[in-house]
């Protein structure tokens, strides 16, 4: 089997070109960073290259303008943020891609560091378009993947632009999340307990078909609970729902028993009449027509901290509740803090991703520990599925 090719520490990359597509997709707020997390992450790689006085292309995306120039999805804040966290000279390029970034990546003395403007602004790069990637690819020597969260997506400075540089390689923050992830489905510690949560049980039907293959236990929170409380005639009230859902549902319990894997619903809740109300404990036969399912109750939180006191790997994507509301993130925090707890006693591997699943990490104002925790969304779940990511795909 074709191996990722990964960035060599010891090279020598002085005076060299090398284009790094990173993912500086953070949150905004009024053009001001709200989480910071995901620039954190590009920090030590980028402070390597300066001091191996390399001369530095970024390349990332911001949101989804489809092609269009959009001031709100500007990575100017980032440039900002990185220029001053960087120390050392940092140019920002808002132009087109062709001769003159060429010229201006060309200037760049050892040391120094480019990004691009938001490369979502061009719709040849949702396209891969070839003469588009071509253009990007001519702007270095060397090309670095460092993005994982975008490995998913077929796009020119993804994909396409590994035939247009004459060295590619994957970066580390791509090996960390290839490593951890691969502790879950390939050397795995059994017992293995995946906790999945999100609203739509037909987005991670492939995940969890997959991870039922490898795991003792499922543990399903979250509004995507209620799809599986439904199916067995529980009320929900008014809990979110996805419509015709059962047909799934009753595919992943039966493929469930086939692979000796336990699915575990929550046995009790806590509910409200609005989203900003306050907590009722409830056993799952007593919730009523006019209630929210919001959070998982305490008897659930104590047999989900049971498993994971019993496991060796867990996996975990998707919140417990609607975490946004300090009254509901109860479950969720319950579960962060004994996976934490075991992972610092290091009885426990510990993956966990999702954007909702760091949101609610980060929210929590914890002091938790986690043996890796993935800013990634659909690459993480393709991975987890056993997808071949064509960002991947074209490091072999």
């Amino acid at each position: 089997m074709l191996e990722i090719k990964y960035f060599p520490q010891k090279i020598n990359v002085e005076g060299k070109k090398i284009i790094v597509r990173v993912d500086l997709n953070v949150p905004l707020k009024d053009k001001k960073i709200q989480d910071p997390t995901r620039i954190l992450q590009v920090l030590p790689f980028l402070q390597d290259l300066i001091k191996k006085k390399s001369k530095i292309i970024l390349i990332s995306h911001l949101g989804r303008p489809k092609g269009i120039r959009n001031s709100d999805l500007s990575l100017l804040p980032i440039y900002k943020y990185l220029k001053e966290k960087l120390k050392t000279n940092m140019y920002f390029y808002t132009g087109e891609i062709n001769n003159e970034v060429k010229t201006k990546c060309s200037y760049l003395k050892e040391s120094e560091v480019l990004l691009i403007e938001n490369i979502r602004f061009f719709k040849e790069e949702i396209e891969d378009d070839e003469n588009f990637s071509k253009q990007l690819g001519e702007l270095g020597e060397i090309y670095v993947n460092n993005a994982f969260s975008c490995s998913h997506r077929k796009q020119s400075s993804i994909y396409s632009i590994t035939k247009f540089v004459k060295e590619i390689y994957a970066g580390p923050l791509v090996k960390k999340e290839i490593t951890a992830i691969d502790s879950v489905i390939r050397n795995k510690k059994d017992p293995v307990t995946c906790i999945i949560g999100g609203s739509k049980v037909s987005t991670k039907i492939g995940v969890i078909s997959s991870l039922m293959k490898i795991a003792s236990n499922i543990i399903i929170v979250g509004a995507m609970a209620n799809n599986f409380l439904t199916y067995k005639k529980y009320e929900i009230g008014k809990s979110l729902k996805e419509e015709n859902s059962e047909e799934i549902v009753g595919k992943i319990l039966g493929e469930a028993e086939t692979n000796k894997c336990k699915i575990l619903i929550p046995e009790d809740c806590l509910v409200s009449k609005s989203f900003e109300g306050d907590a009722i404990s409830k056993d799952i036969k007593s919730v009523e027509k006019d209630e929210i399912i919001l959070d998982i109750g305490p008897k659930t939180v104590k047999i989900i901290e049971e498993i994971i006191d019993n496991s060796s790997t867990i996996m975990w994507n998707g919140p417990a509740g609607y975490f946004e509301s300090r009254n509901f993130a109860l479950g969720t925090n319950a579960i962060a803090q004994k996976i934490s707890e075991n992972t610092k006693n290091k009885s426990l591997t510990s993956v966990l991703g999702g954007g909702d699943t760091v949101a609610a990490i980060n929210k929590s104002g914890l002091d938790l520990s986690f043996t890796h925790l993935s800013t990634a969304g659909g690459a993480f779940l393709e991975y987890l599925e056993g997808k071949d990511l064509p960002g991947l795909s074209v490091l072999k």
